[in-house]
Formats: C-alpha cells, sequence, structure tokens
C-alpha cells in the first residue's frame, strides 16, 4: 500500500475544487490521509471520516500556544503508528504545515502551490519564509496556474504549469438540465450569475455600480462569505446571494444564468489566481464576462472565449452585446473545441507521471553511486 499525506489551509467540504478534483484521482493509486488546518477542540485528538475514497483528518487542539506544534506532531505520530504507515509521500498546499510536518520522513515531497496565499488577507508573517524551506525540500511543485508558474519558475529545477481543470460532463449538464433550483426559481430575468468563494478578491465596487445602472437585471452570487462582512456587500432588489452550494448543485442553478461572471477586482491577492470557474462556465455553455485577470484574459480572453471588462461601462457594454446575439452556435462549438483537451483526468496524469519519475530519478542517483563506488 503507498500513502500520501497531504497538508492543506482549505476544509475538505468547504468548496470542491483542485485539492479534491486531484486527491480523489490520487486515491485510486494512494491512500490519501487529508490533513485539514488544525482546529481549536475540546481535547489534544484527531478525527478521520472517509469521503470520496480518502481519509479526512481533522486535527483538534485545546489552545493555540507555544507547545500547539509539538501537539499536533504527537497527533500526526498517533494516526502513522495506528494506521501503520511507514512509507510516504508528503503533499502540501501550505507551507505552514512545515511548522508541524518538518519531523517526518516521506520518500517525496510534493508542493502544489494553487494561490499565492501570502497575498491574501490574514496571511501569518512567517508563510513566505515557510515556502523558501519548502521549496527546498520539494522534489517537484506544481503551480494551479500560468501567471504563479512565470512568478515561480526561477525558485525550483522542477516546478511545472498545472492550472485548474474542468469536469466537462459535470457542468456540461446545465446544456440540458430543465428543473430550476426552488431558491432561483422566483428570480427574474436576465440572470447574471457568479459562483465562488465572496471574499477580499470579490470586486464589490463593480457589482454595486452595475446592479445599480442596471435594476432590471438580476445578479445571483453563490458561495460562501468569508474574510469580509457580509455588511460590505452592496444589497439591492436585484441582488441575491443565495449562500453556498453542493458542487453537484452548481449545474442546476448556472443552466438557468444568461451571463456568468468572474467578478475579482485586481488587487495584490488576485495577480496570481486561475480561476477554475472560468472553463467550468465555458463547459456549461455560458458566456462569461470577466475582470481582466491575468490567467483569464490569456488564455481565454485572447481566443475570444470571455468577455475582458475593465469598469461598470465596458461590463455593461459586453453584456448588452452577448444579450443581443441570436447566434452562439460558432461560438459555442469553438468552446468546445477549446475545451476538448482539458480534464482533471488529463491534469493528473501528468502530475502523476511527473511524481513517478522522482522515483526514477532517485534510482538512478543511486544505481550512478554505486557504479562509482564499485570502481
Amino acid at each position: 500500500m503507498k500513502y500520501l499525506l497531504c497538508f492543506s489551509h482549505l476544509s475538505w467540504n468547504f468548496v470542491y475544487q483542485r485539492p479534491q478534483h486531484l486527491l480523489t484521482r490520487f486515491s485510486k493509486h494512494y491512500q490519501v490521509f487529508y490533513f485539514e488546518e488544525p482546529k481549536i477542540g475540546d481535547s489534544d485528538r484527531y478525527i478521520v471520516n472517509v469521503q470520496d475514497g480518502v481519509y479526512i483528518v481533522e486535527l483538534l487542539i485545546t489552545r493555540h500556544d507555544e507547545a500547539m506544534n509539538g501537539k499536533i506532531r504527537n497527533l500526526i505520530d498517533q494516526l502513522l503508528k495506528e494506521y501503520d504507515i511507514k512509507n510516504y509521500v508528503n503533499w502540501y498546499y501550505t507551507p505552514m504545515a512545515l511548522q508541524f510536518t518538518d519531523h517526518l520522513n516521506p520518500e517525496k515531497v510534493i508542493y502544489d502551490s494553487m494561490d499565492e496565499l501570502s497575498a491574501f488577507r490574514f496571511a501569518p508573517p512567517q508563510l513566505l519564509e515557510l515556502e523558501e524551506e519548502l521549496f527546498k525540500k520539494a522534489d517537484v511543485v506544481f503551480t494551479g496556474g500560468n501567471s504563479l508558474y512565470q512568478a515561480k519558475k526561477n525558485r525550483h529545477h522542477n516546478i511545472h504549469a498545472m492550472p485548474s481543470s474542468i469536469d466537462k460532463a459535470h457542468f456540461g449538464k446545465a446544456r440540458d438540465v430543465q428543473q430550476e433550483p426552488q431558491d432561483q426559481k422566483s428570480i427574474g430575468y436576465p440572470r447574471l450569475g457568479f459562483f465562488g468563494v465572496v471574499d477580499e478578491r470579490f470586486d464589490i465596487e463593480l457589482l454595486r455600480d452595475v446592479s445599480a445602472q442596471r435594476p432590471d437585471w438580476q445578479f445571483v452570487i453563490i458561495g460562501p462569505i468569508v474574510k469580509i462582512s457580509p455588511d460590505d456587500l452592496p444589497q439591492a432588489p436585484n441582488i441575491h446571494y443565495l449562500g453556498p452550494k453542493t458542487y453537484t448543485e452548481l449545474p442546476l442553478y448556472i443552466a438557468n444564468w444568461d451571463i456568468a461572471l468572474i467578478l475579482f477586482a485586481l488587487n495584490e491577492s488576485t495577480e496570481f489566481i486561475s480561476p477554475t470557474k472560468t472553463p467550468e462556465y465555458l463547459a456549461a455553455g455560458k458566456p462569461v464576462i470577466s475582470t481582466a485577470i491575468k490567467d483569464v484574459v490569456y488564455p481565454y480572453g485572447n481566443a475570444g472565449l470571455v468577455q475582458i471588462i475593465d469598469d461598470s461601462e465596458s461590463f455593461i457594454s459586453a453584456a448588452e452585446d452577448i444579450f443581443a446575439d441570436t447566434e452562439r452556435d460558432h461560438w459555442l462549438r469553438t468552446v468546445d473545441h477549446f475545451l476538448e483537451n482539458d480534464s482533471w483526468d488529463n491534469t493528473f496524469s501528468k502530475m502523476n507521471s511527473l511524481i513517478n519519475e522522482i522515483k526514477m530519478n532517485q534510482v538512478e542517483v543511486t544505481n550512478t553511486k554505486k557504479q562509482i563506488n564499485h570502481v
């Protein structure tokens, strides 16, 4: 049995995104343990639940103090002993986990840098220092997008851009869905929708301006609100916050939108993001309007698949052009051709091959050393 220990800053059931897509696929080749960010609990313990073939580990400690990292190390050691895990691969989504995993001795170390975490609100001050340490430990580094790859490519000898992909069959259901979710049913048309985490990256002012200028357009916002106050979000009769939805439910909502939105402000927290929702919206067959996020502009904007805007006026103009377009067949064929070879299965295969090559390279180095010693 091969084991993969993943240390993440995200709860497994928060939003279904890159870690879930990849690790459910890796779970067919490894027994995957997904360690969520430690939380305060009533005692020092861990809880293990199995979902989608992945062992989800909730780490609980009684309080944050100087002894915290030692307690977490002990919990991890207890789990390894309980499950008799001796040979394993370490997979990191956050460098912060090095604080309580530095005693481990994995066969390989993988860093999947899905975001520039140091630019996010409330990022710990030691994150950059720990990331530098993780770059030194890692055998291979993946980035969640091309702009992040460009920013980090000179920091590691074995780094690869692995932009987030799509489950085309899942989001493609939106093209044929007939039913309407109950909480969206009463909302009028036209509908412009967004799904994702609503946080400091969300362009609050753009939504405020456009919704005020076009009160007859209905804006549907789906997703959890974190790190910002709900009171800071614009409130209007034509803005509808429907809260978080499951991954399974998303196609049901998108199916009844006229336009899908990527509403991200241009700031330091969005400089290197690569929104997974871009290809998901397109797979659903929906026209997309986006702010000028680098990894959306290239390749989607440059290919004419997404309308790139920079203010409320260009947003309204782009939306009106989409509403007026009655011939979308050519655009949809172009979308399908563009996404033809894009899938999480393909992304997984590329990453898995690069991980397997590490072992091969290590064997080659070992054999070379043996030959030298023999001579």
